[in-house]
């Protein structure tokens, strides 16, 4: 018990300061800005300076949880690293620990200050957990600087020594100072057993630094005082849906993806809250425009149905979703600001600092991209880009759905490179054509007989013209398309399988209005997208 009691302390040493600096760092962020927060900083710089074969790995893998478990890991080093210098400053070297502590503080304000969207204050909440961390651990561990007393030698230190002092110790100790040592008792194996107040001490710092980092969360949670827009109605309303469009199939995605269902692939750890009373949207063309929220709603507005795909989605993937899109024409904006002779790229920042480019092309060729600012009828929630977002059909999402959108610039592939394009993702990236088959999910018993197999396709800007579904490896049957108002929304489809007895796989493939078919070969996602033929393994009785 003693060996566990000395293994406690030591950890404790080191982990109380860490918690500390985090209670004291996050505070400091709630009070300032939320995006300054050390474990935001730090986590936006990984992301950042992950290979893109890791961020595949952690978006197919962990899906809509990869930013949790970046958090996470990023605690777990954070603490690991305190543990040892714990130890450190347990075997007297309490200097060099508090320097530890203070470098790591150190490095989480390098990370703040570099961000892209970064203000020189957002370096403060680091070196705040730095300050806080060091005194924390100076304090906690100063009986480790001292000499055993006479009516209680031990051979042992209450909170910072490990071994009986010697003759030369008792008068230094590492790279302190000797003081008094402090009360403390010796165990019966010889370990110390911690007085009163060292146990007060690490009870209220712990206390202390849990209240710090709630109240940080807090703060940092906190929304502006408008989260909800008075959409006024479209110039040009969306066309009503067609009779049949949704099939209404059990386990089949509906139509209409409900914002709260619809998928979020982003790299921002912190949800931007942009205050409506401060945004902006500055557009630079041959001239800059800056239009506040009130400016963009008395443009003419148009709604569309409108389906988003993420580059990341896997065959057969979840990254797919349809809504009713409400917004400004993005080539009003960009002929009021004026569009430079030879620009092909709309380069897009969103309030985090994260960049996007857009062919300009694309914008202009007709297609209804726009300044979204309404979704389903309602204004944009946070996590799907409030107060406005772009939209454009037929293009992956990471080269045309910015978030929390507040710069928009007309500018040439040549001169500037978006975040994914930097990183190797494709300049240009169209949807690939692809079906998914919803139901019956993988692996699941069925009863010999008429089974319905049901799933979506989509082809945005050009449309499904059909899907076909096969049956292990057999050939290829028709199945039947549900109505769409559009080209630019996926399409549900459906098709009879009289089952039999044993395991099948059930395959599927879809063919644009341009006669491209759905490729069979399997292509990972990177760098514009994966393709292949979506299959379900079933068993049926």
């Amino acid at each position: 018990m003693a060996n566990l009691g000395h293994v406690a302390r030591t950890a404790g040493a080191g982990l109380l300061p860490a918690l500390a600096a985090l209670g004291g760092g996050e505070l400091a962020a709630g009070l300032l800005r939320p995006s300054s927060s050390p474990l935001v900083a730090v986590g936006g710089t990984v992301i950042d300076l992950t290979p893109t074969p890791v961020k595949e790995f952690a978006v197919s893998t962990f899906g809509t949880y990869d930013k949790i478990i970046l958090i996470g890991t990023i605690v777990a080093v954070l603490l690991t690293a305190a543990v040892l210098l714990g130890v450190l400053a347990r075997a007297g070297r309490r200097l060099r620990a508090a320097a530890g502590v203070a470098g790591l503080g150190a490095l989480g304000a390098l990370a703040a200050g570099t961000r892209p969207a970064a203000v020189p204050l957002d370096v403060v909440p680091s070196l705040v957990a730095a300050g806080v961390g060091a005194l924390t651990l100076l304090l906690l561990t100063r009986a480790s600087t001292g000499t055993a007393s006479p009516a209680k030698h031990s051979g042992a230190f209450p909170l910072g020594g490990t071994t009986p002092p010697t003759k030369d110790s008792e008068t230094s100790f590492s790279d302190e100072t000797a003081s008094p040592a402090q009360d403390g008792e010796a165990s019966p194996t010889g370990g110390t057993a911690p007085s009163a107040s060292d146990r007060r001490a690490f009870l209220v710092t712990g206390a202390g630094a849990g209240a710090a980092f709630a109240a940080g969360r807090l703060l940092s949670s906190r929304v502006p005082a408008t989260t909800e827009l008075t959409l006024p109605a479209p110039a040009s309303p969306a066309r009503p849906l067609p009779a049949g469009t949704d099939l209404r199939v059990p386990g089949l995605s509906p139509f209409v993806t409900p914002a709260a269902d619809f998928y979020r692939v982003d790299t921002a750890l912190v949800v931007p809250r942009p205050d409506l009373a401060t945004w902006t949207l500055r557009v630079h063309g041959t001239r800059t425009i800056e239009l506040t929220m009130a400016d963009v709603l008395r443009r003419g507005l148009i709604e569309r149905d409108i389906t988003l795909t993420c580059v990341s989605n896997e065959i057969g993937g979840p990254y797919a979703g349809n809504a009713r899109w409400l917004g400004v024409p993005l080539p009003v904006l960009l002929r009021e600001a004026g569009i430079p002779a030879g620009a092909d790229q709309l380069l897009s920042t969103s309030a985090d600092g994260w960049t996007c480019g857009t062919p300009v092309e694309v914008v202009m060729d007709g297609r209804d991209a726009m300044l979204a600012v309404g979704m389903n009828g309602r204004s944009l929630p946070a996590e799907r880009g409030f107060p406005a977002r772009l939209i454009v059909p037929g293009l992956y999402g990471y080269v045309s759905a910015t978030k929390w959108v507040v710069d928009l610039r007309l500018t040439r592939y040549a001169d500037e490179r978006a975040y994914w394009t930097e990183r190797g993702w494709a300049v240009d990236a169209p949807i690939k054509t692809m079906s998914r088959i919803d139901v019956p999910a993988p692996l699941k018993r069925l009863r010999a007989g008429p089974v319905r197999v049901a799933g979506v396709a989509w082809a945005q800007h050009r449309g499904v013209a059909a899907v076909e579904v096969r049956v292990d490896g057999g050939p290829w049957q028709e199945a039947t398309l549900a109505a769409t108002p559009g080209p630019d929304t996926w399409r549900q489809w459906t098709w009879t399988w009289h089952a039999t007895s044993g395991t099948h796989t059930l395959e599927t493939r879809a063919t644009d209005t341009t006669g491209r078919v759905q490729p069979s070969s399997r292509v990972t996602p990177f760098p514009d997208g994966a393709t292949g033929w979506h299959s379900v393994v079933v068993t049926v009785a």
